[in-house]
């Protein structure tokens, strides 16, 4: 039965069901356009987004502020981090999780690929032990709705490695594995193209002594010629046979991106150089560059810079690769710089992500889809830049953070 046409608006509200909830005088980024504007959720699905200014009694009032998608994040070390804080000190799984999920809800996201490496011959490494352990307590923690974030592995493979295939085995078949990188870490190319760099990464942030750094290039040659084709072949099958999503990794070539893809690549991750870039998009695959290189003003490897990607309209997704922080940063940053509006800033660490691994579930604020979402307030600092200030978030409609 229909209620009353003069029943006070106030109990209109009260007769609103337990599963509605209405956010007013938002500014509301969709995909082409910013709106001033009301947004209502149903059931954990956007039900209806409406332009104009709403006085709805019991609806969230976000008072000007931004309402984006919530982000998706396909590549993030930040698990890692929390995992092993320093080099050779381990930190137990669960209170790494949850450390680690407070702080990708904290910057936004509500959907996370953790990127777990597998595969390294120093046995003091994290990539280079068992993620049993790991896996089981994500597992556990998503079960129970103990995270904030909706939790998935990008697994990345690490070709050259002896024993990438066996330390894949808790993954083999895991219905949370929805993409998988093939890495190839060898001093000398790709992203270690300039040896200098490389010293610097290994023996800084991974604790290396110029004598084991040494040790480990002379080593590195015979690894990747003896195990690298044959491990890229076993994990191109894999994916294949199972509709996942395969990504190359630091690509610098024109070779290296015709042969991903010709082997089924759809994403193509930091690739070093311009050229490496255009062949990706001549190539219709997703190119993802870091939040961080952005922010910093270029990459830490001395490689292509992102921004100048973006001015070339050559960039498609944000990756916050270390720093979760960094994806609303560097999105704001290329607005600041005018390489993209904020609509299509707010589409590379949200509804590109998204597509990228095939969830066309999420990314957008647009009828039907999930209810991910986040409220921003921007704030001008000293140097007239912008800076995204996340003040809510919410999963599926139930407000996390």
């Amino acid at each position: 039965m229909n209620a009353p046409r003069d029943l006070p608006e106030a109990a209109l509200t009260q007769a609103r069901p337990r599963n509605e909830q209405a956010f007013v005088n938002a500014r509301l980024v969709l995909a082409d356009e910013v709106v001033t504007g009301s947004l209502l959720v149903r059931d954990g699905r956007i039900a209806s987004i409406d332009s104009g200014s709403s006085m709805l009694a019991g609806a969230v009032d976000l008072q000007g502020d931004y309402l984006l998608p919530g982000l998706v994040e396909i590549h993030t070390d930040n698990f890692e981090r929390h995992l092993m804080p320093r080099p050779k000190v381990h930190w137990a799984e669960l209170p790494a999780l949850l450390a680690h999920d407070a702080e990708i809800a904290a910057a936004g996201i509500t959907t996370v690929f953790d990127a777990l490496g597998v595969g390294e011959a120093d046995p003091d490494s994290l990539r280079g032990t068992s993620w049993q352990g790991v896996v089981g307590t994500l597992e556990n923690c998503s079960r129970r709705e103990l995270l904030r974030a909706e939790h998935l592995f990008h697994v990345r493979c690490e070709l050259p490695a002896p024993n990438t295939i066996e330390l894949f085995a808790p993954f083999v078949d895991h219905p949370m594995v929805r993409m998988i990188s093939l890495m190839d870490h060898t001093p000398g190319q790709r992203q270690w193209e300039n040896i200098d760099h490389a010293r610097v990464y290994y023996t800084g942030k991974k604790g290396w002594s110029l004598d084991k750094f040494e040790r480990k290039v002379a080593e590195s040659a015979d690894l990747q010629q003896r195990y690298s084709r044959p491990h890229r072949q076993h994990f191109v099958d894999y994916a294949q046979s199972r509709g996942i999503a395969l990504a190359s990794h630091d690509d610098t070539t024109l070779a290296h991106v015709l042969q991903a893809h010709d082997e089924g690549v759809s994403v193509c991750e930091f690739p070093t150089t311009e050229l490496a870039a255009r062949a990706a998009r001549e190539h219709g695959m997703y190119t993802v560059m870091g939040g961080p290189n952005v922010v910093r003003g270029g990459s830490h490897s001395g490689n292509v810079a992102a921004s100048h990607l973006a001015s070339l309209g050559l960039l498609d997704i944000l990756s916050s690769d270390y720093v979760p922080g960094s994806l609303l940063s560097a999105a704001l940053q290329l607005v600041d710089e005018g390489h993209l509006t904020l609509p299509q800033a707010v589409a590379t660490v949200s509804r590109n992500p998204a597509r990228s691994a095939g969830l066309g579930d999420r990314g957008e604020l647009a009828q039907g889809l999930r209810a991910d979402l986040v409220q921003v307030r921007v704030v001008e600092v000293a140097d007239g830049h912008h800076h995204a200030v996340v003040r809510a978030v919410w999963r599926e409609g139930r407000r996390v953070l």
